[in-house]
């Protein structure tokens, strides 16, 4: 089919390229796409295999070939798919578990024990363990929800001090660790600083801290013998990045006051969308087709994430991991070298047309756009102030969004809206559902596995090593200045691996004492 040239023929492409979820409303609009029949036509063999494979997997098919694990996020919002009852009764248990926390925080039969209630969340976490949380505050934040969420998700001393100092005090804090093996270092570290923030305003800390975490990890056992507040499950067949509908995300958001059955209800009502034999009609494959055709199968572009509302600032961040993670992966599934991915960045509009949409118009042609439109302007659905005669705030936010999809089209620029009646519970789970179905077809289309992660696991192990490293050179030093070249012969490393390493050091120990401390050749350190 040619691209339309009037506007009676982009009316007839947006009609016939358009995948709607009547319950919560999502629309899929690729009308301003550039696909055509034949593009639909070529994946079509593909996606149905990729919807069978779907079809095995939420059946208990192993995915995750690595660890021989299930992948079972579907079951979180239908647990009734489950393969077998136990996990069902888990998945069934821990919902109600969770929704009878919360409700005693609020009641105050959950109360610090120095006096008050619990108004404050505390979030210990990284990754999938923060970035739903975070998410999830960010789309839902009201003046009167009954708790405040703060979420610590590095390791970085700073950014630690500064959230905690704007915290004040934490006798109103429940402090919740997130971690399925309790050894991850940011979580673990971030842990120890609420702890010791703790004991120094006076506070016991086990008596407001909850460990969401593996049965049997380390961090369930320090939370059992320690006497913590409450533990919940992490199942190894929920991935990080797709655990925002486990407790990892539901605790956070009962705690924040949100309806939980209302978000796995427009999950599971999307995951019934997107299993659609008619390809045409399934909003996941079709997205997927797109961003195939796109990228050429082979990553070539990057996808740019622009949602028309403030509240979805967040979404860009989360859907960086959801789908980098999931498909930057060097090899298929044959073992052949594929580097595959596909890049994701963004903002919000209309923000981004005074910042990097001038190169989206104008220059280099390496991206694509999948903007997200919400009709309703305010949460009450009013529409507000007029800023100019019959035109309010809003009308000019769907015109820049409007305006900027034309304008990216006129220049060969494609581009998919996902339409939203109004942003609540039931259409941000139908939202993210959507989305990890896509990540997953399109996985299957290039043929990788996009539910194990090895390249996660090389960072942790590089970074363990250079733990270790450290370890040696601060039992090298003594209170003869050495060089760094000195200091690497003494154990055994590369100078190039030991120089960074030093610097941090003197820069932070006031053992560590440094001459010409920023020349990497004649710098000496040794031991005060």
């Amino acid at each position: 089919m040619p691209e339309p040239t009037t506007d009676s023929d982009r009316f007839a492409r947006y009609l016939q390229r358009r995948c709607v979820l009547d319950d919560p409303f999502l629309e899929l609009d690729l009308g301003l796409a550039g696909l055509d029949d034949g593009d639909i036509a070529a994946r079509e063999a593909g996606l149905t295999r990729a919807l069978a494979a779907m079809s095995e997997l939420e059946a208990g098919g192993i995915a995750n070939v690595d660890e021989q694990r299930m992948v079972g996020h579907f079951w979180l919002r239908a647990p009734g798919l489950a393969p077998l009852p136990e996990i069902e009764e888990a998945i069934v248990s821990t919902l109600e578990a969770v929704e009878q926390f919360a409700a005693r925080v609020h009641g105050g039969a959950l109360a610090p024990p120095e006096g008050g209630a619990f108004t404050k969340v505390v979030l210990c976490g990284i990754g999938g363990s923060a970035l739903g949380p975070l998410l999830l505050a960010d789309v839902f934040a009201r003046p009167d929800a009954p708790m405040l969420l703060a979420v610590l998700d590095n390791t970085d001393p700073d950014g630690i001090d500064a959230t905690l100092g704007r915290l004040g005090s934490l006798q109103d804090a429940l402090v919740l660790v997130v971690s399925k093996s309790g050894g991850t270092p940011e979580t673990r570290n971030a842990m120890l600083e609420v702890e010791r923030a703790c004991a120094e305003q006076g506070l016991t800390f086990a008596a407001r801290a909850v460990a969401v975490t593996t049965p049997g990890s380390k961090l369930a056992s320090r939370a059992a013998s320690e006497g913590w507040v409450a533990t919940f499950p992490m199942w190894d067949w929920v991935g990080g990045r797709t655990s925002i509908m486990s407790a990892v995300g539901l605790l956070p958001a009962a705690l924040l006051g949100l309806d939980l059955r209302a978000f796995l209800a427009g999950a599971a009502a999307m995951d019934d969308a997107t299993r659609r034999s008619e390809i045409r009609s399934n909003p996941a494959a079709m997205l997927a087709t797109f961003w195939h055709k796109e990228t050429g199968g082979r990553g070539e572009r990057a996808m740019v994430v622009l949602p028309y509302k403030d509240r979805l600032l967040l979404l860009s961040r989360y859907l960086q991991q959801l789908v980098m993670e999931s498909l930057g992966k060097a090899l298929d599934r044959k073992g052949r070298r594929v580097e595959q991915g596909l890049t994701v960045y963004g903002n919000k509009g209309s923000t981004d047309q005074h910042a990097f949409v001038q190169q989206l118009r104008d220059g280099v042609h390496d991206f694509f756009c999948v903007f997200v439109r919400v009709l309703q302007d305010r949460g009450d659905g009013g529409g507000g102030l007029e800023v100019e005669p019959g035109v309010t705030s809003g009308d000019y936010l769907d015109g820049f969004w409007q305006g900027t999809r034309r304008a990216l089209f006129e220049n060969g620029r494609h581009s998919a809206t996902i339409g939203l009646d109004w942003l609540d519970e039931r259409s941000l789970g139908a939202l993210i559902a959507l989305f990890e179905r896509a990540v997953a077809l399109y996985a299957e289309l290039v043929d990788i596995n996009a539910f194990h992660q090895p390249g996660v696991e090389a960072g942790k192990q590089a970074a363990a090593a250079v733990i270790e490293l450290q370890r040696k050179l601060l039992a090298a030093l003594d209170r003869e200045p050495a060089t760094v070249a000195a200091l690497a012969a003494r154990v055994g490393a590369d100078p190039a691996d030991c120089w960074p390493i030093l610097q941090h050091l003197a820069a932070n120990r006031t053992e560590v004492g440094v001459a010409q401390g920023h020349d990497p050749a004649s710098a000496r350190f040794l031991r005060q």
